[in-house]
């Protein structure tokens, strides 16, 4: 009875909330896209200094324009210049031509990098272009801002060219969609992108959308939505701003979609007769994602916000009628409920992932601390989640502080830190514990186009990031010290040798620097990867255990890119 009275008192903050504000809505529904080079986290580090509204979370992007009161000029953050290029007569309605963002990326030796949206996991130079308009008029709204990749997806030494397919190897790859290589030659392909068609009434957003999203509070990974694949095609129905209440402010966001597959084979690499051996024959059609997210800030803590996000992944053939298989996150957190109740059907082949996390930013000490925290799986019980907190989980936690620099220079310090832990813990020695996005039914896994919807280390991954670097405004030079372990998971079931896990260590250099209507942005990264494919050559003489003969790989990971404002 209390649970229930409790629910009643938030719902009724949240109605309350959202009539006064929809009694002074302004109707936009422009975002700033996932990814967008500088200016995405220039608004995150902005609210940091206590130049944007603190009710922001940052944990559901894209943000809109709205949202930071920029809805005029929100691509010249400084306010001087404005976006509108036409206005109608009854001031209802305006047209607004978006940035041309144009980036490219080179590989030397073999695929790095993540959250690039449509750009690939490729050797070699390959090129994205984005632009676009926006145009609304009363509520209606329509955000056309396509993309286009170019790859020369040059061939590598993958693991099937190096050590070999083998079944352990195609046990993972046929449950994932993470293919070696996108095709035989060149790779070229066109995506709706950024773009959106909505009906806004503030604070209340519903529409059809190809945008990235991102949920959770990391910065360089999310476990349960990053923008490392291409947009997929959904139907959304999410806050356009916080909705402000007497106990505090709120953020959420539904979504409905349809992920594909990339139509590429595990491995086009080494010998293709054993591919054929191992390769297991997927299920034809699309894939239904549905997920909620939802972002509390208690107004008694300022600068608290607390969120949670709950996915399912489910093959159209074995979709069905009703709620739970649209709306499958309304059904219970607990597989003991499930097991009891006959309407709730946990007997669907679908593949269902959790998170809860936080973001505390203190502006007036220029710093923000965030973790997300994730399951791959339901516990039995509340009991059963308490006494093995550590199943199935995934990680992060992070922070940023802004150090104010008083000097010639001026701007600021920036300091962040970052740690994602994505492989299996050591519970699996007790209970079975799949690794994190793959599937045995939904054998595509949790994937969209044959790159990862969640965090870009992918399954078994782990990443420990630093940087350091100098800031002011949209000006920014820096340093960035990264390890990351490539499937650990695949490592201690397959490899089951300490001496074998495959590490990238890295340092790069980047920045960004704005001139008149463009912003430039560049990175160059120096990474030596150890045990390049979980390889290495034994010493001859067997006594001598740590004589083997190392076989890394160093590569060269390079980013240019420029932006032009209207």
């Amino acid at each position: 009875m209390m649970r229930f009275t409790m629910i009643k008192k938030y719902l009724l903050a949240i109605s309350t909330g959202l009539i006064a504000t929809i009694g002074s809505a302004v109707l936009h529904a422009q975002t700033v896209p996932v990814g967008l080079p500088v200016l995405e986290d220039y608004y995150r580090q902005q609210q940091l200094l206590g130049n944007v509204d603190s009710a922001i979370s940052f944990t559901i992007r894209p943000i809109t324009a709205q949202a930071l009161d920029r809805s005029r000029y929100l691509h010249y953050p400084d306010s001087s210049r404005t976006d509108v290029v036409w206005e109608s007569a009854d001031g209802h309605g305006h047209l607004q031509v978006l940035p041309v963002v144009w980036q490219n990326q080179l590989n030397t030796a073999y695929p790095y990098g993540w959250n690039d949206g449509p750009m690939i996991p490729a050797r070699g130079v390959q090129t994205y272009l984005s632009a676009g308009f926006f145009a609304k008029y009363r509520w209606l709204s329509v955000q056309f801002r396509p993309e286009l990749v170019a790859s020369q997806n040059r061939i590598y030494e993958g693991y099937g060219g190096a050590a070999g397919p083998d079944s352990d190897w195609y046990w993972y790859g046929n449950r994932i969609d993470l293919p070696e290589l996108f095709g035989d030659g060149g790779y070229t392909k066109a995506f709706l992108g950024q773009s959106s068609i909505r009906l806004t009434l503030d604070p209340v957003s519903l529409g059809f959308s190809t945008e990235n999203l991102w949920w959770g509070p990391g910065l360089r990974n999310s476990i349960l939505m990053s923008n490392t694949a291409p947009g997929f095609n959904h139907v959304t129905l999410n806050t356009s701003k916080p909705i402000k209440t007497y106990i505090g402010s709120f953020e959420a966001q539904l979504v409905g979609g349809h992920l594909e597959k990339s139509g590429y084979p595990s491995s086009l690499l080494g010998d293709t007769s054993a591919h054929q051996q191992y390769a297991r024959v997927k299920p034809e059609g699309w894939r239904y994602f549905s997920g909620i997210t939802l972002n509390y800030q208690p107004k008694w803590v300022p600068g608290l916000f607390l969120g949670f996000i709950r996915t399912y992944n489910t093959n159209q053939k074995d979709m069905g009628r009703g709620l739970r298989y649209y709306a499958p996150f309304l059904e219970a957190f607990s597989k003991n409920k499930i097991a009891v109740d006959s309407s709730s059907d946990d007997g669907i082949p679908r593949d269902q992932m959790l998170s809860f996390h936080f973001r505390y930013m203190v502006p007036k000490a220029n710093v923000e601390f965030y973790g997300e925290y994730a399951k791959n799986d339901h516990n039995w019980d509340s009991r059963d989640g308490m006494i093995q907190l550590d199943h199935t989980r995934a990680y992060t936690v992070g922070l940023r502080k802004l150090v104010p620099l008083h000097n010639r220079f001026g701007g600021y310090l920036q300091l962040a830190g970052e740690v994602t832990q994505i492989a299996v813990s050591n519970t699996r020695g007790v209970r079975s514990a799949a690794s994190w996005y793959i599937h045995h039914q939904v054998s595509d896994g949790y994937t969209h186009r044959g790159q990862m919807l969640g965090a870009g280390i992918g399954p078994g991954g782990n990443n420990q990031t630093v940087q350091l670097s100098w800031i002011s405004e949209l000006k920014q030079l820096g340093l960035m010290i990264e390890r990351y372990v490539h499937n650990e998971d695949f490592a201690v079931h397959t490899i089951k040798d300490r001496r074998r896990n495959w590490v990238d260590a890295s340092v790069a250099a980047y920045g960004s620097w704005d001139y008149k209507q463009f912003i430039f942005n560049a990175h160059l990264q120096y990474i030596h990867a150890y045990n390049y494919q979980y390889n290495f050559q034994p010493a001859e003489d067997k006594n001598d255990y740590w004589g083997f003969d190392p076989q890394d790989k160093n590569n060269l990971h390079l980013k240019l890119g420029v932006m032009y404002r209207f």
